[in-house]
Formats: C-alpha cells, structure tokens, sequence
C-alpha cells in the first residue's frame, strides 16, 4: 500500500480521536520519509505519474548531487535575473547570493539532469559571517535593515530564531508541465516534517499565500505586503503538516 494511502487509512481508522494517537502514526510515517529521503523522491508514485521527480539535496551530506545544485542557480538566473530582471548578483550565468551556504539544503524538481523548479530552505538559527555584518536568514536580516532594497516593515515583530523553524525562498518553476511549484512544496514539507521541524517561514507575492492555503496550509502573515522595483511580497509563516494532510 502507497505511503499516503496507508497514512489516510490509519487516520480513518482512529477517527475522531486520532489526534491522540498521532505520536504512532508520525513515527511510523517519519520512517517512511526517512527512507525515502535515504533512497530518492524518485521512487514516490505521484512523481512518476507527474513525469518529473523533486530531489531533496542536503549539503553537505550530498554534495554528490552539487551538480544539480549548480543547474538550479542556473535556472534561477534565466527566471529572476533574464525574466523578471531582478537587480541580483550572478556570475555568467549564475544567480547565488550569501544564502547559498554549504549548509543549505535545496528541493529540486527535474527531469534527469534538466531542472524544472526549486527552492531554497535554510535553518533560522544559522550565522553567516563573523564581520561587521552577520547574516541569519532573509526575512530576519530585511527586518534588521542590512539588505539594501529590502523593506524592513516586511515583519511586524521580530522573525524567530529556532532550530525548529526554516525558510523557504528562491521557489520558481515552470509552468509547463503544471503542478511543479506545488510539487517543490509538498516535498519540503515532507523534509521538514521528516527531521522534526515545526514551522516553516516564506516570502514571496501574496498569490504564493494563496497557493500554501490551497494545499492546506493555514498561513499566518508575518506582516504588510510590502513592495520595492521587483514587485510586492510578504513574509508569512506556515506550520509543518503530516504528509497525509497536504492536497495531492
């Protein structure tokens, strides 16, 4: 029986009262995710019957699959930098940004070697740097004022930081086939329900709120839509749900 219909099995089973018995059903879930995590996302059913696979590379454990890596900055320089003409640093054709640290963990969809979307999650209580200047995470260092361009009444308290808690940017995808956006984020919710995580924080334009709320997540703003020369945004968070509760 697939993962997900043997999830929804067992909560039909509990009915009512499954929430208490939930610590069961997690763990045996987590395990299915930890060895999916171990395998590929290759081998998920709804991957195959999509025609593509989203990947869950996380450095530098992997750094085997730094390649795939590599073509994901590749196609975000073609969607930001060529397509949206976003002022951001590239290198030929390249888009990386202080956040593209050896502890970042990427989730990538692609077709063999030909990336098709992906995202960019980071741990909210990392560092980066030892200077002046030490950067956390995105939301937290907009809020901070050290990211020219980026308005600092983008929260309106100050963003955590916690082990528990992730960010989730630099999510593009292609339009064709569809589903591949939505695909990216179910998976990164997997992951991050997989090594225990809590919560996870977004930015982007408020349609990417509206997407998370279709697929289940109830988002909470973490202050204005804000907007600069790239267009409007919002910072909002999202608690980790089990696998089973995310639409297919």
């Amino acid at each position: 029986m697939p993962l997900k219909a043997l999830c929804a099995w067992k909560l039909q089973r509990m009915g009512s009262g499954w929430s208490t018995q939930a610590g069961a059903v997690s763990f045996l879930v987590q395990r299915g995710c930890l060895s999916w995590r171990v395998i590929v996302s290759s081998i998920d059913e709804n991957s195959r019957e999509l025609g593509f696979q989203v990947s869950v590379i996380e450095l530098p454990r992997q750094f085997e699959k730094v390649n795939l890596v590599q073509e994901f900055m590749r196609f975000r320089k073609k969607v930001f930098v060529d397509r949206m003409a976003w002022p951001l640093y590239h290198m030929d054709d390249v888009e990386f940004e202080q956040y593209d640290t050896i502890d970042t963990t990427y989730v990538i969809a692609h077709s063999d070697s030909q990336v098709l979307g992906g995202a960019r999650l980071k741990r909210t209580d990392a560092t980066l740097g030892t200077g002046r200047v030490v950067y956390t995470y995105m939301i937290r260092d907009a809020h901070l004022g050290i990211l020219p361009g980026m308005p600092a009444t983008l929260c309106s308290s100050p963003p955590p930081i916690d082990p528990n808690v992730w960010e989730l940017t630099r999510l593009a995808a292609v339009s064709d086939p569809p589903g591949v956006a939505e695909e990216i984020l179910r998976e990164s919710n997997k992951h991050l329900f997989a090594i225990g995580a809590t919560s996870c924080l977004f930015l982007g334009p408020p349609a990417f709120m509206r997407m998370a709320r279709r697929l289940g997540w109830m988002p909470e703003p973490m202050g204005p839509i804000v907007g600069n020369d790239d267009g409007r945004f919002l910072a909002f968070k999202c608690g980790v749900l089990h696998p089973c509760l995310v639409a297919s």
